[in-house]
């Protein structure tokens, strides 16, 4: 394949990339925006594999299919609710490639070089691709180079260890309070100063011991940012780690003289910092203080929550239901638990069937992925016309009759607007306690996965709807007959 038809790939695969995140920004076009981006990588992999200059093809063919298959099989068994932490793995996938080929590139500059001061001319040297290009580097390319090696290293380590933290925070197996080790940002700093300072030395002429070096340290860095973020602003994080595995993609597309990775990279990059700040704007947070891993804790004393829980069984709800002529529903994390969409999007059919206004409530940090619970209902076809964000819907809840909160927390805690000391202080909130009923539709009276107590759940006008989600709204479908 010629250098021109793989230029004209990549063009057509970048423009294929664009139209996919273009795509994906309505729910109506999400679906084809998706096949925008498989055909885009498809061709990506086929114009690189097959360009020119490529050798060993035997084992990246082989390299390709392993990863194909592994790709299938582990995407095929990944549940909606694991979907976060998949991301979150994909994510580390990215960061460690961006470390391996940074290190591998160093090592063949060194052999390079090595071979250049030893007297061997190019022809002798017999190399194609990316040994060529760095054959014909002058001092100031290589040095250029050095540079992209070590952006490209230590923005894949951060974000190799950091996705690997999220990953276990998001499954469980870390615990999702903030934790950090003593010293907090001034550790950070240090070890920054510390990364940049072997950097110069690498650029210097030192060997590759500076990176390995630079590696540990931003691996440390990652680990130790997203450990003191909270639960509750996993879904940030997982847009933040995006950002930075483009970011990582795109120093290597440096590196490597790619253009498509370059261009591919900043597109993540970009979209993934952009995302955030929209996110961080939902939740009242500062973005330079996400960057840094510096929220999520708490400032002082929680306020005491008075009242109690009021239980009430799935007769109670059927009957307000009944009574209500409007209905917001807010779906959360535990509905996507529960794998309860169904349920939900049949109670929806019924209540419309009896000419009740029925809309659903999406806050941006919802689950624990940017639009997971968008991609939930649409599996489920909930219209989409009646599934509206936090700003369109939340000044209509004091009109609302009953508001139905099935597995959320957070983003319907009144302690956001209450308790000037509690981890989700200032962030917007859907204020569903203004609705006339509130019907909590939850397992038990745990706090949740962010550990943080809601007074929504002893409020006068909130019952708490116990039991798994699915089995609850089943129960209430029957009864609705």
């Amino acid at each position: 394949m010629g250098i021109g038809i793989v230029s004209a790939a990549y063009i057509a695969a970048s423009v294929l990339f664009i139209l996919s995140l273009g795509g994906l920004s309505n729910q109506e076009s999400a679906k084809r925006a998706v096949w925008y981006g498989i055909v885009g990588m498809a061709i990506a992999v086929f114009a690189t594999v097959f360009g020119p200059g490529v050798q060993n093809m035997a084992l990246i063919l082989l390299a390709v299919a392993a990863g194909a298959f592994a790709g299938q099989h582990v995407a095929g068994r990944v549940q909606m609710t694991e979907m976060p932490q998949l991301v979150a793995a994909l994510h580390s996938f990215v960061g460690l490639a961006a470390v391996f080929i940074g290190l591998n590139a160093d090592i063949m500059l060194t052999s390079i070089v090595a071979m250049r001061e030893g007297g061997i001319d190019m022809a002798a040297a017999d190399l194609t691709g990316f040994g060529e290009s760095l054959w014909k580097k002058d001092a100031v390319e290589i040095s250029i180079l050095k540079v992209e090696v070590f952006l490209g290293i230590f923005i894949g380590a951060v974000t190799f260890t950091g996705s690997v933290v999220a990953f276990g925070k998001l499954a469980g197996k870390v615990d999702g309070k903030p934790a950090k080790l003593p010293g907090g940002h001034m550790l950070n700093l240090t070890a920054l100063i510390a990364s940049l300072i072997l950097g110069l030395i690498y650029m210097n002429g030192a060997g590759i011991w500076t990176m390995v070096l630079v590696t540990l340290i931003a691996g440390f860095i990652g680990w130790h940012l997203i450990m003191g973020i909270g639960g509750a602003d996993m879904p940030v994080v997982v847009s933040m780690l995006n950002s930075y595995s483009g970011w990582a993609a795109a120093a290597i597309g440096f590196t490597l003289g790619n253009d498509l990775l370059i261009v591919t990279g900043a597109l993540v990059g970009s979209s993934g910092a952009i995302l955030s700040y929209i996110m961080c704007r939902a939740m009242n947070r500062s973005f330079i203080s996400v960057i840094l891993g510096g929220f999520g804790g708490t400032t002082g004393p929680a306020m005491e929550v008075e009242g109690e829980m009021v239980a009430i069984e799935a007769e109670g709800v059927a009957q307000a239901l009944d009574e209500a002529g409007s209905i917001i529903i807010i779906p959360g994390y535990g509905m996507a638990v529960a794998q309860a969409q169904q349920s939900v999007s049949e109670l929806t059919k019924r209540l419309r069937a009896r000419g009740k206004e029925v809309r659903f409530a999406i806050h941006p940090v919802a689950g624990r992925l940017p639009g997971h619970m968008n991609v939930l209902l649409a599996e489920a076809k909930v219209p989409y016309d009646i599934v509206l964000e936090m700003d369109e819907i939340n000044a209509d809840f004091p009109e609302t009759d009953v508001a139905i909160v099935i597995g959320s927390n957070d983003i319907v805690n009144p302690a956001a607007q209450d308790d000037p000391n509690s981890p989700i202080a200032g962030m917007p909130v859907l204020e569903c306690w203004k609705a006339g009923q509130v019907f909590v539709s939850k397992r038990g009276q745990g706090t949740g996965y962010s550990g943080i107590e809601n007074p929504l759940f002893f409020k006068e006008n909130t019952r708490m709807f116990y039991g798994d989600a699915k089995a609850s709204l089943d129960k209430l479908l029957g009864l609705m007959t």
